[in-house]
This record gives structure tokens, C-alpha cells and sequence, in this order.
């Protein structure tokens, strides 16, 4: 998040917690493969603009032509990946475990957003992070969503090769 963009949003610096305490977990680090630091702090921000293609009509959980919730559920799910990613070893991943959203006001098609998430808390292969995210405005009126999501990190091709050998027609 720039400075400005920060500053607009009352928002102190690169250390602030984003949501309080919410979703922290003990623990402070984790071993990455390599010997990769993974360490509680590490955040990214993701900005996109609403499209037609982001609304809550076009992704079919609602009638309404605003930033749909499944589309801020992603956003922010790239932030959480965007934070860690480059600090994992070689063949390794996290997938999505668990997710808290809140999405608090309506974005209009062309509208502005951005998603900031912060690693927050480590229990051994899980990653707990909060993410806010911000549209229009400044303050808290600029806020438009906020959660937690638990994540873990798993070996990329072993991941695989068990979703692969699974039979999920029931």
C-alpha cells in the first residue's frame, strides 16, 4: 500500500497490525524448505478495479451489478499468497483451509480496490492471516471488507498427486 494510499486510510506503517489480534496464533516462524524464514509481519497488497466480470451477477451470488463477495474472497486469498510466496522453498504451496469474510460496503463496476493481508500467526504447516480491503474514500468509509484465512503449507507435487489418485464422483 503506497503511503498515500495508507495515509488516506489512517493507517500507520509497515508494522501496523491490519485487524487487531484477530486470527493471531502463537508461534512466530516457520522453516521454509531451503531453510527459508517464513516469518509473522510478511504482507502484500493486491489492487484491482470492479469489472463486469468481478460482480455479484456475473459470478452468481446475487442480481446486483457491484463487486460480488466471492471475488473479494479471492482478492483476498492472492494477497495471503502474494505474502508469503516468495519466502517458501522450492516445491512448496499453501491452499486454502479456512476462511472468516466480512464485506461490509457495496463497489460499483470501475471502482477501485485493494486488499492488504498480513501474516499474523504460524502453528506449524498452518498460516493465519488477516486482510483488509479498501475502495473509495478515506477512513474507515474506505473500508469494504475485512477477515481472516487460514492457510497451509503443503509439498506442491505430493498435493497433487493425492488429489489425482482421488475419486470425487462419490
Amino acid at each position: 500500500m503506497s503511503a498515500e494510499r495508507g495515509a488516506r486510510h489512517g493507517r500507520q506503517g509497515k508494522g501496523t497490525p491490519i485487524s487487531g489480534a484477530r486470527g493471531a496464533r502463537g508461534g512466530r516462524g516457520a522453516r521454509g524448505g531451503g531453510g527459508t524464514r517464513v516469518t509473522v509481519g510478511l504482507r502484500a497488497t493486491i489492487a484491482a478495479e470492479v469489472t463486469d466480470a468481478d460482480t455479484a451477477q456475473a459470478l452468481g451470488s446475487g442480481d446486483v451489478p457491484v463487486l460480488g463477495t466471492p471475488r473479494l474472497l479471492a482478492l483476498a486469498e492472492a494477497a495471503c499468497v502474494a505474502a508469503i510466496a516468495p519466502q517458501l522453498g522450492a516445491g512448496q504451496t499453501t491452499v486454502g483451509v479456512a476462511v472468516s469474510l466480512e464485506h461490509k460496503r457495496a463497489s460499483p463496476i470501475g471502482a477501485p480496490i485493494e486488499v492488504e493481508a498480513e501474516l499474523a500467526g504460524i502453528e506449524g504447516r498452518r498460516f493465519f492471516f488477516n486482510f483488509i480491503a479498501y475502495g473509495a474514500g478515506t477512513g474507515d468509509e474506505a473500508v469494504i471488507g475485512g477477515g481472516t484465512v487460514e492457510r497451509m503449507l503443503v509439498d506442491r507435487d505430493r498435493f497433487l498427486s493425492g488429489v489425482q489418485g482421488s475419486d470425487s464422483r462419490g
